[in-house]
């Protein structure tokens, strides 16, 4: 059967990429592990691989301020910060929700399960999104209809709303466009792996562990002395370094060493972290593990991760909200971007290079660039000028400069 089920998949017609009528299929169609355990999204976030790497792509998302912005005709934007949109997405997704719990709950469940809902409320006049409500995707089913539209049938204490495509945010995973494949079930060979090296672990180190070393004499004893040889040599056991143990009557003391079979549970538990942060996107140094890791070497992983796996996230986002938040007239004349550059918060250094460079090649002004740091806008003239340095000029052009070394030049001004 499993041969049979494996083909059929193969031929798409039960396989989770194929397209079908209904509801959508987000898990594997067949298992290359037999009778892996489904430990659900509880079992999983008890594995702490699992929860950091979780937690990390959620909260840097979640960090990162989205705008909404007006766009002029000549294609240059505005922030539009007296809009409903500017406000549902900068201030306040919801009534009980600031922006970062809401994209850090939609995180959870795009990076566990594939797919992360959002129900959302609009005005009855105008059609404009007035909140956003994070839905559970274990409890939403996504449903093709017979025309190629979607509904989504969400599930709230034995009561099924069905929900327009229209009415539903809708970031999904990997997959046929449609739905998003469920991570979680694709990744269970590797938590079950995980879980099984943890159990293990427990029950050798969950009752004090194996003992230390064995006392051995060529007798046998008495029950009474046993005992009392036990609680005068009970220091051994304790890594007790302060006494001298002197053995007599032919006591013999042989310390005990780690088994190959306990070197490997150590070496299959590091190993399962480097496998679920694999899975999950994330650099192992990101959740703590540093095993061969330089500093240098960490930092041009991190800045790799930021470009190849959070910058194309962030772009998902963008585009799902544009399509399934924004009406019509919003998308003509809007558009929603996250502020990638606030990553740079945390690097004084580098936000300090950043501006540098944008000022004196041109491409930002200064009041830009205070507004990024939050300051209040210089009122010159000056300060809304693109400016550029002018020391390279041709050779032609030497010494036509006026107004000493240190004054711009006239044509390195631009407005």
């Amino acid at each position: 059967m499993a041969i049979l089920t494996s083909v059929l998949g193969w031929f798409g017609r039960f396989g989770s990429l194929g397209e079908k009528k209904g509801s959508q299929a987000i898990g594997p169609s067949v298992s290359i592990i037999q009778d892996a355990t489904n430990i659900g999204t509880d079992g999983a976030l008890q594995i702490s691989t699992v929860w950091g790497c979780v937690e990390r792509r959620a909260l840097v998302v979640s960090s990162l301020p989205l705008f909404a912005y007006s766009v002029r005709g000549d294609g240059q934007k505005d922030l539009a910060r007296s809009t409903r949109l500017y406000d549902l997405l900068h201030n306040s997704p919801n009534s009980r929700m600031t922006p970062l719990e809401f994209w850090r709950a939609m995180m959870l469940n795009h990076d566990l399960l594939g797919n992360a809902y959002a129900r959302i409320d609009r005005d009855a006049a105008t059609g404009e999104a007035l909140a956003m409500w994070p839905m559970p995707s274990d409890q939403v089913t996504a449903v093709v209809l017979a025309d190629g539209s979607m509904v989504y049938e969400y599930t709230l204490d034995g009561n099924v709303a069905v929900l327009s495509a229209d009415n539903v945010l809708h970031l999904k995973g990997l997959g046929n466009g449609t739905t998003g494949l469920s991570k979680l079930q694709y990744m269970r060979p590797t938590t079950n792996e995980s879980v099984k090296a943890q159990q293990s672990a427990s029950s050798i180190f969950g009752s004090g562990g194996k003992p230390t070393g064995l006392l051995m004499i060529d007798r046998v004893l008495k029950p009474e002395q046993r005992e009392a040889l036990r609680d005068r040599f009970a220091g051994m056991a304790t890594g007790n370094i302060s006494r001298l143990f002197v053995l007599e009557a032919d006591l013999k003391y042989q310390q005990l060493s780690i088994s190959p079979e306990d070197q490997q549970l150590l070496a299959t538990r590091r190993f399962s972290v480097e496998e679920i942060c694999r899975w999950l996107d994330v650099p192992p140094v990101l959740v703590h593990h540093y095993d061969g890791v330089t500093y240098n070497g960490s930092s041009a992983t991190i800045d790799s991760w930021y470009k190849t796996t959070i910058r194309p996230l962030l772009v998902s986002i963008e585009q799902a909200v544009t399509k399934r938040v924004m009406t019509p007239r919003q998308r003509a004349t809007m558009k929603v971007e996250f502020s990638f550059e606030a990553l740079l918060r945390g690097d004084p250094a580098a936000r300090s290079t950043f501006y540098s460079t944008a000022l004196q090649n041109g491409y930002m002004t200064r009041n830009e660039v205070r507004q990024l740091e939050n300051l209040p806008p210089d009122a010159g003239a000056g300060a809304n000028m693109l400016t550029a340095q002018s020391n390279l000029l041709p050779l032609d052009k030497l010494g036509t400069q006026t107004g000493g070394s240190n004054a711009p030049a006239q044509d390195a001004i631009a407005q």
